[in-house]
């Protein structure tokens, strides 16, 4: 059932509060008002819809910017919120005095496509729990631009299953624009991540497909991590097709957030996770290194401690097929400048990947990981420096010829109930 704001509501414009063709001439004078009145009360329609939301039901908003103060929550399945478009319908939350989320969803079969939420104290469109989620062409932005201020993650599916992430545009995120956690079986596709610490970000995650992105001046572009003593951990993320380009944004993550430990310049980042394939990737002009690989060994998360579950490195990665250039140039922190200069120089540039060169030595046979564990590279000669993590920096060398070598690839990643068409 298709539920709309209301006629008069159905008239208000981002630009101007009358538009054409709503009501006859004698009448336009008091649909002004009308208008106006419509679109102070739209905040409290929108809510009650929420609340009285049954599965089935598409709630249609409509064009314009309306002021909420605090967080949205819808907890029925099968429910559809769809707006006018991502620059036309806007949800601010910028006077925001409680809640943490623009909207909070806990339920299943959900879609939210075509409006923005911009502003919000906390996170932008968080998804807890669910199954079949969409999520397209929908815009979060902290409008203000980069703050450590600003909301953590902007699109944020967690411990949900089925899951599509399209078409979407998230800026100015202090984690991680698009974000998605403890989940399985997810597409995230043609989505827009600009200026957050992280753009796009698959953590804890089995089985992601992450492609014909564009994740541009971000302080990274896109990781794929296992954080621990989380409900799950993850592996199986494919990573291809996409522009990662220019994500040399200063890191404005929190401190102590796993986030904050990216350097920026980071092109394409893992950490600790599993098989994992990262191709035919357009990844230019990172300024500390294009792609790392790296154990949370290398992060200040281990210092704390780790449950003996938890599998803190990377195994089974696989670079192949990428268009890399101009990375390494300037890269972020002492550690990484004085690197760059003992090996390369004054003018010089570390090489497109890095890898701090942990392994686990429980899988070591004959004192090398069996093949299905290893780095692998086959990247048109691009090098590798193994910064020699285990023993503090001490021997960093340069080492394609240890990582030439191929490894099966993963299959696609085919999401149930037609989501994906």
């Amino acid at each position: 059932m298709i539920k709309s704001i209301s006629a008069a509501a159905l008239c208000v414009s981002a630009a101007a509060i009358a538009l054409s063709g709503c009501g006859n001439k004698e009448a336009a004078a008091p649909t002004v008002a009308a208008n106006t009145s419509a679109a102070a009360d739209f905040p409290a329609q929108f809510m009650q819809q929420l609340i009285d939301a049954k599965p089935g039901d598409v709630i249609e908003l409509p064009e314009g910017e309306f002021a909420f103060d605090r967080s949205l929550s819808l907890n029925v399945d099968g429910v559809t919120i769809r707006g006018k478009g991502l620059d036309k319908t806007i949800l601010s939350f910028k006077n925001q005095i409680a809640g943490a989320e623009g909207l909070l969803v806990t339920a299943n079969d959900f879609t939210a496509e075509d409006f923005a939420i911009e502003d919000t104290k906390g996170d932008g469109l968080k998804v807890n729990e669910g199954r079949n989620i969409v999520i397209r062409r929908v815009r979060v932005e902290w409008t203000s631009g980069p703050k450590t201020e600003n909301g953590a993650y902007g699109l944020y599916p967690v411990q949900s299953e089925n899951v599509l992430l399209e078409g979407n545009v998230v800026i100015a995120a202090a984690d991680a624009g698009v974000y998605v956690g403890q989940s399985r079986n997810v597409i995230v596709r043609s989505n827009r991540a600009e200026r957050n610490v992280a753009g796009i970000e698959i953590e804890n995650t089995f089985d992601a497909d992450v492609y014909d992105n564009v994740a541009k001046n971000n302080t990274g572009g896109v990781l794929v991590f296992n954080m621990p003593d989380l409900s799950q951990p993850g592996a199986r993320t494919r990573v291809f097709r996409n522009k990662i380009i220019d994500n040399n944004t200063k890191n404005f993550g929190v401190p102590g957030t796993a986030v904050a430990n990216i350097p920026a310049g980071s092109g394409v980042v893992i950490n600790s996770n599993d098989q994992v394939e990262i191709f035919d990737n357009d990844i230019t002009g990172n300024k500390t290194a294009n792609i790392i690989v790296a154990s949370v060994y290398s992060t200040d998360l281990s210092k704390d401690g780790m449950s003996a579950a938890f599998d803190p490195y990377p195994e089974g990665i696989y670079v192949t097929g990428n268009r890399m250039s101009g990375g390494g140039k300037d890269p972020d922190g002492l550690q990484f400048q004085a690197l760059r200069v003992a090996m390369f120089g004054l003018t010089g540039a570390l090489p497109d990947i890095l890898w701090d060169g942990y392994v686990d030595p429980k899988k070591l046979i004959d004192g090398k990981l069996p093949d299905p564990l290893r780095l692998c590279v086959e990247n048109n000669g691009a090098e590798v420096l193994n910064i020699d993590g285990p023993n503090s920096n001490k021997a960093p060398r340069l080492a394609a010829a240890e990582h030439d070598c191929a490894l099966p690839r993963l299959p696609e990643v085919a999401l149930a109930n037609g989501l994906a068409g």
